[in-house]
């Protein structure tokens, strides 16, 4: 395809440049709910903060506010929220952590450098009533990753459990007079001929984790700011997600937390549920005693319990109210089968109610893993997080947000008979996240790819077979209003939910993985054939969800159509769906986001003539790919660290075994602990979007983070090098101080304006107005 008669002048351009920076500036300044809170709760006026984020372009930071709000209870269907009038930005906080209570706050700043302390506040009515110096000496910063991440106070709301790194290990120590094995963490003084040496190599957890220290256990006294290692857990294994064991009267208190063994190599965790995982039980240290724990250590040994052997995963683990359940999260099907992440599972262990504990305890499961689902039948659970507070009123219930297909759903989940019902209202463009709970009723966040994030207030009535018992009401909220323009813009839009079918499934093919499977479309209400971007997410175990994406909504406001595909493989479609992928990547899925393009042309709302297509991390891999082996389809692509060369990404990879089970099949999960052999990597070559690069002619834009650990930017470079003496136009933005997920909000914001440039340079959509 000749592109030359196509491209613009310079001039033309940066007149480009100066209209989008413009209008996707406007998309940007839009902040993020982060978390929700309310205080006394069950009244009929109620206290809320809700936490929210915005980008800081010029300072390429995230401020973090906190926006308050009264709430009047109206009457039993009626709500209304009376908001401050201006959030509170909170500068440089790691962490927010209200008490079960409501009473007291505790604020976390994790150090800004080498030696400056973490520093602990605890407000409550309106003051501050404790502030606490902790040296790095005892540790170094709170994890606040939502992953390890693991604050918990208490029921008497006396200490906080919590999960931070462990202290530097000792290094030697080189100078004048000799050599010193060890010189403790104290930095030497260079000025007196003294200097620290490396140490031995200490294994991070790969992507966004480089240079971290091991997750460990402490517990803080808030009344002294005694703070306490929590004995007993071998340095092998990694801490997370902490929570206080209900507590009885003349037992001992204990600390529930999520473990995984660093014992081998540590691979990447970022993106990754499949790393083997169990939920452990270990004492709280006595901070009022010291006699107390002498007297335990003279009699017995401080000892961890696995709670979960018999189940390869547990994650985020919540007790019920009443003490009575332990329910957590299990990525099994994930671990068992190696791919990054798959459908989750969800159990039940009934809590001993003499506060003794039980290495047997018989885990229920609560909602299996689903293989294949019928139309309009609950696909399974796919859900990252479980909220801190999930419970209604009657001690057995949770609210849950999960993927269903190609939108996030609210769960009701009884943890007792294993019910599962959809909540949320059925519009599969719209996706649903719990913010909070309020007794039985919920606030939640509502949006698509076409309408600003909208708070929603769930008010529960009495159960029925005919109906679900919640009615939902719109919050008005200062927190989402939009420049008139991005109003406008995203007014003039629309977004539906496409099946896609199969095409040639193959004979013996799984039922599930012979479903159809979906692409969100956006596109113009008024007009047709709008230049077509394809829009595929990476993973390739991951979703493109149906709700509000700046970046998504800034493209079709310039004049796009958008094509989000979700390929068999993603979440949210059930197991089978999911698993016949492995083995296959590079020509189902190509051949899957190959029929959702021809299914757009064919009910005339897409042009063949101008399509390009953009993906990051596999997304990217599909990019390259599509350009190779289609290589007249596609007018230009756009590969944010993209996977171009598997052969050269094995051996640099923090998670190589990601690429013998993408590329080789769930059996060769552990094929990665020997070195590949020639014909291993002659395969990965031949899986490879490399291989296809002779046949390219799309001008392609790469970005990529230099501080990728994950997909690290040589795998790019090298595709793109190569493009580009072959003579095919291309340009290379490098992010020095980003990361796989390019999250920094200078990065991002330059990321979508140069695709948008790109794109409109190849598609003819440089003489629009966007200003």
């Amino acid at each position: 395809m000749d592109m030359q008669n196509q491209i613009p002048t310079p001039a033309t351009e940066e007149v480009n440049y100066v209209s989008l920076f413009n209008l996707l500036q406007e998309f940007t300044t839009i902040p993020n709910i982060d978390k929700a809170w309310l205080f006394n709760s069950h009244s009929t006026t109620l206290q809320g903060m809700f936490y929210i984020n915005q980008p800081d372009l010029v300072a390429n930071k995230t401020k973090k506010l906190m926006l308050s709000c009264q709430i009047f209870k109206e009457s039993e269907s009626s709500v209304n929220f009376l908001w401050a009038p201006f959030p509170i930005e909170i500068s440089g906080v790691s962490l927010i952590i209200p008490s079960p209570s409501g009473s007291k706050l505790l604020l976390i700043w994790n150090p800004k450098d080498d030696e400056s302390p973490c520093r602990f506040e605890i407000w409550s009515l309106s003051r501050m009533e404790k502030d606490f110096h902790i040296p790095q000496s005892l540790h170094g910063s709170v994890y606040n990753d939502r992953w390890f991440e693991g604050v918990s106070w208490n029921l008497d709301e006396t200490f906080v459990a919590y999960v931070a790194e462990e202290p530097s290990l000792s290094k030697p120590e080189f100078r004048d007079a000799g050599y010193k094995k060890g010189g403790g963490c104290v930095p030497a003084d260079k000025n007196c001929g003294t200097w620290k040496g490396q140490g031995d190599l200490e294994e991070d957890w790969g992507e966004t984790y480089a240079g971290k220290r091991r997750p460990a256990l402490f517990v803080i006294n808030i009344s002294s700011g005694e703070v306490q290692a929590v004995k007993g857990i071998d340095r092998s294994l990694s801490v997370g997600q902490v929570v206080w064991a209900p507590f009885h009267d003349g037992s001992e208190q204990y600390l529930v937390f999520v473990g995984w063994s660093g014992e081998k190599r540590k691979l990447g965790m970022k993106y990754c549920s499949n790393r083997p995982c169990a939920l452990y039980a270990v004492r709280a240290p006595h901070h009022d005693s010291k006699s107390n724990e002498q007297e335990l250590n003279s009699t017995q040994e401080w000892y961890i319990l696995n709670l979960t052997r018999t189940i390869s995963s547990a994650l985020f683990p919540r007790f019920s109210p009443n003490g009575k359940f332990l329910v957590f999260l299990s990525a099994k099907s994930a671990v068992d089968s190696g791919v990054h992440n798959a459908t989750n599972s969800l159990h039940r262990i009934d809590w001993s109610t003499d506060g003794k504990l039980h290495q047997s305890a018989k885990i229920y499961d609560i909602l299996p893993v689903v293989t294949s689902a019928e139309e309009g039948c609950f696909p399974g659970l796919y859900c990252t997080i479980i909220h801190d507070n999930p419970w209604l009123l009657d001690n057995s219930t949770m609210i849950i947000s999960s993927i269903w297909h190609s939108s996030e759903v609210l769960l009701l989940v009884n943890v007792l008979s294993g019910e599962v019902a959809h909540i949320s209202p059925a519009d599969p463009s719209f996706s649903w996240n719990l913010l909070t709970l309020d007794g039985n009723n919920i606030i939640a966040i509502c949006s698509s790819p076409v309408d600003v994030p909208q708070i929603k207030y769930g008010t529960f009535t009495e159960k029925s077979k005919e109906s679900i018992p919640w009615s939902w009401s719109d919050i008005s909220s200062p927190m989402f209003r939009c420049s008139d323009k991005v109003r406008s813009s995203l007014f003039s839009l629309k977004c539906s939910i496409l099946k896609i079918p199969i095409k040639e499934a193959c004979q013996g093919i799984a039922k599930g993985a012979s479903n159809p499977f979906e692409a969100i479309f956006v596109s113009s209400k008024s007009k047709k054939n709008d230049p077509l971007i394809v829009i595929l997410h990476g993973g390739p175990h991951d979703v493109s969800l149906s709700c509000f994406s700046k970046s998504w909504a800034f493209l079709s406001s310039v004049g796009y159509s958008l094509l989000i595909v979700n390929y068999r493989g993603s979440l949210g479609f059930g197991e089978e769906a999911l698993q016949s992928l492995p083995g296959k990547v590079g020509c189902q899925d190509v051949n899957d986001v190959l029929s959702a393009i021809d299914e757009v042309i064919k009910l005339g709302v897409a042009s063949p003539s101008k399509i390009t297509v953009m993906g990051i991390s596999h997304g990217g891999f599909l990019t390259t790919h599509l350009i190779g082996q289609s290589p007249d389809k596609f007018v230009a692509a756009a590969a944010i660290n993209p996977v171009c060369n598997l052969a050269l990404m094995v051996g640099t990879t923090d998670i190589p075994d990601w690429c013998y089970v993408e590329a080789f099949g769930t059996n060769s999960k552990h094929s990665f602990t020997q070195a590949p052999s020639p014909q291993h990597l002659t395969l990965f070559y031949n899986k490879s979007p490399i291989s296809h690069l002779s046949k390219v002619k799309a001008p392609t834009l790469f970005l990529l983070g230099a501080k990728d650990v994950r997909v690290p930017i040589y795998d790019g470079l090298q595709y793109a090098r190569a493009l580009k003496e072959k003579g095919v136009d291309v340009k290379t933005i490098m992010f020095p101080n980003d990361v796989h997920g390019l999250q920094r909000p200078q990065s991002e914001f330059e990321c979508f304006l140069n695709i948008a440039v790109w794109f409109n340079k190849y598609c003819k959509l440089q003489g629009k107005d966007h200003t």
